[in-house]
């Protein structure tokens, strides 16, 4: 369309039936706004629509005077103010008011255009920009001279544009909502901008800030926030009418850490996420997504179920631990402990000993010697070293720092301990 564009902005007026310019000088005046605008001199095209206007107020040209006030403000990068000169323009038929397809075309394109370029659009701005949008969607008048096939192309990239202007007049009163803080209208426009455009990536980061913003003081709303975000980071750019660049650098980024604030590490857990969220604008129901703290007390349920002494073991020390002696003495003193496993480190002596320091295999910890077993009579030999046994044992004395309890235990009650008779030390 750039091509047919910029052949449309070029196409001059001419004049048909009663619209005649008046004399010559005011063909010269419009001609000189004609060539600033080929020039790209916006501002000169402003001077000069000006001096046209003063010295022939009443032209038969006066809407298409005005159609090309829009197009300079625009050129000039003044959105704001093209919008307000299309504001009259745009009440008419322009089939009659301006003089040709190509002049409507031109206005309808530049009031498209200028509002995605107004960063904080009036309510009268945007339903004008939307209804610019609208008729540039639906503008089936061929300009004349344009080949069929070209024509056919132009409409497909006037509809782009238009669509594009729509979903920028559908999602900015989100943002303004949450420029305001008023995170519940903010939802209520998102929603709605999902529901005119469920294939857009901004729709969904749009849902997904307001439901985020809302988590705070609704807990329940930041499953369907982190959604949004997965949706939005994940969808195919192009149709999602987003920059793949901003994907790659604002949205996956945001998605991974708040994904993992809320969820905790969980990379194929984030994969899954994304490939249903690019399947349904809205999650589907039943959705849910376990807070880290649930996904903790899963695997904790889990594994005590699958390692009973270990997780009886891990309490014990954690209590132990935490309370100090006091727990010692008011839990755990004279106490007996249920059997746990454990693994024989080192015999004091190595042979015949009366003590075994034990270590308690723990996952993705080093084994390191957390219980003393003491004997009353030492053991019938020397006990192998590594080796696992199970055991019970009442505990007689703490220490936190190193962490280690003596526990008075009897041989009849080690399950796995292995003794082989002592070597006799030659003289």
């Amino acid at each position: 369309m750039k091509t047919l564009v910029v052949c449309l902005l070029g196409a001059g007026l001419l004049a048909q039936g009663e619209r005649q310019f008046k004399t010559q000088a005011e063909y010269d005046a419009y001609n000189e706004v004609s060539k600033d605008l080929a020039a790209n001199n916006p501002q000169k095209a402003l001077t000069d629509l000006d001096a046209w206007k003063q010295k022939f107020p009443e032209s038969d040209f006066k809407d298409d005077r005005s159609a090309l006030y829009v197009q300079a403000l625009a050129a000039a990068n003044q959105p704001a103010k093209a919008l307000d000169a299309a504001a009259e323009l745009m009440t008419k038929d322009l089939n009659t008011a301006l003089s040709g397809p190509a002049p409507v075309i031109k206005l309808l394109y530049n009031v498209a255009q200028a509002i995605q370029k107004v960063p904080d659009p009036t309510p009268a701005q945007l339903a004008l920009g939307a209804q610019g949008a609208r008729q540039l969607a639906a503008f089936d008048k061929a300009p004349e001279g344009v080949a069929p096939e070209a024509w056919a192309q132009a409409r497909r990239d006037m509809q782009a544009a238009s669509k594009a202007a729509l979903l920028y007049t559908a999602l900015i009163p989100s943002v303004q909502a949450m420029n305001r803080k008023d995170c519940e209208a903010a939802e209520g426009y998102a929603r709605k901008a999902i529901d005119d455009f469920p294939g857009s990536g901004q729709a969904a980061w749009s849902l997904g800030s307001a439901l985020f913003c809302l988590q705070k003081t609704h807990a329940e709303k930041a499953p369907a926030a982190i959604y949004e975000f997965a949706r939005a980071a994940s969808l195919d750019p192009q149709s999602a009418m987003v920059n793949p660049t901003w994907q790659q650098t604002v949205a996956d980024p945001y998605l991974q850490k708040i994904f993992a604030q809320y969820h905790g590490a969980d990379p194929e857990g984030l994969k899954q996420l994304k490939a249903l969220a690019v399947a349904t604008p809205l999650p589907p129901a039943g959705f849910q997504l376990k807070t880290a703290a649930e996904v903790e007390a899963e695997k904790q349920t889990k594994f005590e179920e699958a390692n009973p002494q270990l997780a009886r073991w891990m309490k014990t020390k954690g209590a132990r631990t935490a309370g100090g002696d006091q727990y010692f003495e008011s839990e755990l003193n004279n106490s007996a402990v249920a059997q746990l496993a454990g693994v024989v480190m080192e015999a004091k002596p190595a042979c015949r000993p009366k003590e075994l320091l034990v270590g308690i295999r723990q996952p993705e910890k080093a084994l390191e010697g957390q219980i003393l077993l003491k004997f009353e009579k030492p053991l019938n030999g020397k006990p192998e070293v590594p080796a696992d046994i199970q055991f019970e044992g009442v505990p007689s004395a703490f220490s936190a720092t190193p962490f280690l309890v003596t526990m008075d235990a009897e041989v009849g009650k080690i399950v796995g301990l292995k003794v082989v008779p002592c070597v006799a030390t030659k003289r």
